[in-house]
């Protein structure tokens, strides 16, 4: 019987508040910087902001600039382009070695 993975109880402080999470030991390096970047985050918009703006506002804003910096990053890592390229040259490789099947002939019956 395979050994089931042990969780591990921790307690991460986010902003200004400890959250206990049960997590993959492996988890943990991440979920603390994620912690320590929503920490940094909101400290900062709180600095920008604190005479003008509530608690939540800020918070709001915080989680906003963590979510564009996240689709930025999708963004670049967008893999379909090269995929589409790929998937062209292997094509032509194919052709050109007589290896690829017609299109015709690629159709289920």
């Amino acid at each position: 019987m395979a050994e089931e993975k042990k969780r591990l109880h921790i307690r991460l402080h986010v902003y200004d508040t400890d959250i206990p999470v049960t997590i993959m030991p492996e988890d943990e390096p991440y979920c603390r910087n994620a912690a320590r970047l929503i920490t940094e985050r909101v400290n900062t918009f709180s600095e920008m902001y604190k005479t003008s703006r509530s608690e939540k506002e800020i918070l709001y804003m915080a989680m906003l600039d963590i979510a564009i910096g996240f689709e930025l990053e999708k963004t670049n890592n967008d893999t379909e382009p090269y995929d589409n390229i790929l998937t062209s040259i292997t094509n032509e490789i194919e052709d050109a070695l007589g290896v690829r099947k017609p299109a015709s002939d690629t159709r289920e019956k």
